[in-house]
Parts: C-alpha cells; sequence; structure tokens
C-alpha cells in the first residue's frame, strides 16, 4: 500500500516538473520565434490599450456620477434663513466628516462638504479649511464637484483695496 504522504509528494514533484518544462518550453519560443514575440507584444499592447480604456471609462462614469449628485443637490435648494444656513451646514459638515472615515462612501462624504460649502458665507475661506481637514481622495471628489458647479463663487472674502474711499488721506 501507497502511504499519502509519498503520493502526495510525487503529485507536487509532477506539477512542479510540469510547470518547469512549460517555462523551459515558453521561453524557447520567445527565443527562437519571431511570430511568437509579435503575438507577445501585439497581446501585451491590446491588455494595456484595454486597461487605458477601462481606466477612462471608469473616470467618465465616476464624473457622471458626481455630476448627476451635484444637480441632485442643486434641484433640492439649499436654505435662505440664516439660522436655517447656520444649522444645515453644521449639519452637512458632521455628515461629512463621518461619512469621511469610510473610502467607499467618498462620493457622499464630499457631496456633504459640498453642500456645506454652497451655504458658507465665504467659500473660498472653507476651502482652505478643508484643504487642511478633510483626506485627499475626497477633496479631490469635491475639486470636481466645484469645478462642475459654475454658479459657486470661491473668491476669498477679503477686503478690496479698490473699494475703499480716500478719505482724509491728502
Amino acid at each position: 500500500m501507497v502511504q499519502t504522504s509519498t503520493l502526495v509528494t510525487a503529485s507536487v514533484a509532477g506539477v512542479t516538473a510540469a510547470a518547469l518544462a512549460y517555462a523551459a518550453y515558453f521561453d524557447y519560443r520567445r527565443r527562437s520565434q519571431a511570430d511568437f514575440r509579435r503575438d507577445l507584444r501585439r497581446s501585451e499592447r491590446r491588455q494595456a490599450r484595454a486597461e487605458k480604456e477601462e481606466a477612462e471609462a471608469s473616470k467618465r462614469r465616476r464624473r457622471d456620477a458626481i455630476k448627476i449628485k451635484v444637480d441632485e443637490a442643486k434641484a433640492e435648494g439649499f436654505p435662505t434663513g440664516v439660522e436655517e444656513r447656520e444649522a444645515f451646514f453644521n449639519e452637512q459638515v458632521n455628515t461629512g466628516e463621518i461619512l469621511s472615515s469610510d473610502p467607499a462612501m467618498a462620493v457622499e462624504s464630499a457631496l456633504a462638504f459640498y453642500k456645506g460649502l454652497k451655504v458658507y458665507p465665504a467659500p473660498g475661506d472653507l476651502i482652505k479649511i478643508y484643504d487642511s481637514t478633510v483626506p485627499k481622495p475626497i477633496l479631490d471628489i469635491l475639486a470636481e464637484m466645484i469645478a462642475y458647479d459654475s454658479s459657486l463663487d470661491i473668491r476669498a472674502a477679503g477686503i478690496d483695496l479698490g473699494e475703499i474711499p480716500n478719505v482724509g488721506l491728502d
């Protein structure tokens, strides 16, 4: 009777020998046959092209999803009263912070930060704060949302020296 350890050892040795034989055969064909090398290069280029197209399609799908989310947020509307805007801002920022801990919820987290940005009185200043506190992947999605929304004015609210009258400075 044959022991199982002998049978397992023989099987592993056979599989290893077959893998080494195939590797040697593959290397021989690669070195000696120009058609085989050409086919390998073609398949490599085809695979690289397919990966590139898939990456572009994935990027397009993500961008379209972001546009849909921004359009839905605009359609829902934003509060107009001072107290309502402040409460809405706090709620959205808290939601964004909670969702930012889960990478799968990056778009929803960025959307919450975007909604908070829409009602904040000085969006340019808030973006600077987001830049130091929000994780980079979410910040990138938020940047795409801001770029898509042409109605959002993100300039920093500072003093424009051109608007100050020249009173008593003669």
